[in-house]
């Protein structure tokens, strides 16, 4: 059986070096372009919220605009989930597999949420396929948080273990 290498040969050890240096730079960097990306879409989606409350007042659907408003909204929240998963990685934890379960749930509830609004009336076979996605994926996460209680989670951050500025105040006895 051959064996492994586990070092760099002394002739390329600048050249590792360099070759790590770079990819972490590069790491870096990428996520400083994830960052401003999540802060663009962040804006985006708002203005995008604003533009659909402002149709909503002009036409005279307004079930079907609400419909659209919510589903701006929806994207927003997993733009928020995302941010939260960058800010966990960059504070050191792990990126989470919930997060993406949490995205790909709110994205097919969207999509559940607006069958009712689109143009061409959605079969029962899509219905079922976006509903009975959406059900898997919530019993998914609900096993994923439920395992979380029963378990250590080593290195791993929440939104809620990340400290603020503020001092928790101390209830006086």
């Amino acid at each position: 059986m051959a064996q492994i290498q586990v070092q760099v040969p002394r002739r390329l050890e600048f050249l590792n070096k360099l070759a790590v240096s770079g990819m972490l730079w590069l790491n870096g960097f990428a996520h400083i372009v994830i960052g401003l990306a999540l802060a663009t879409s962040v804006l985006m989606f708002t203005w995008l919220f604003f533009i659909d409350v402002r149709n909503v007042a002009y036409n005279l659907n307004l079930v079907q605009g609400f419909l659209y408003a919510l589903g701006t909204l929806m994207l927003l929240w997993t733009i928020s989930a995302l941010i939260s998963a960058e800010i966990r990685y960059l504070m050191g934890g792990r990126l989470l597999v919930e997060t993406f379960v949490e995205v790909a749930l709110v994205l097919f509830l969207r999509k559940v949420i607006l069958l009712p609004a689109q143009d061409a009336m959605p079969t029962t076979e899509e219905i079922g396929m976006w509903v009975g996605g959406a059900l898997v994926l919530c019993l998914i996460y609900l096993l994923m948080r439920w395992a979380d209680n029963y378990t250590e989670r080593k290195g791993q951050v929440r939104q809620s273990d990340i400290e603020t500025d503020e001092k928790p105040v101390k209830k006086a006895k």
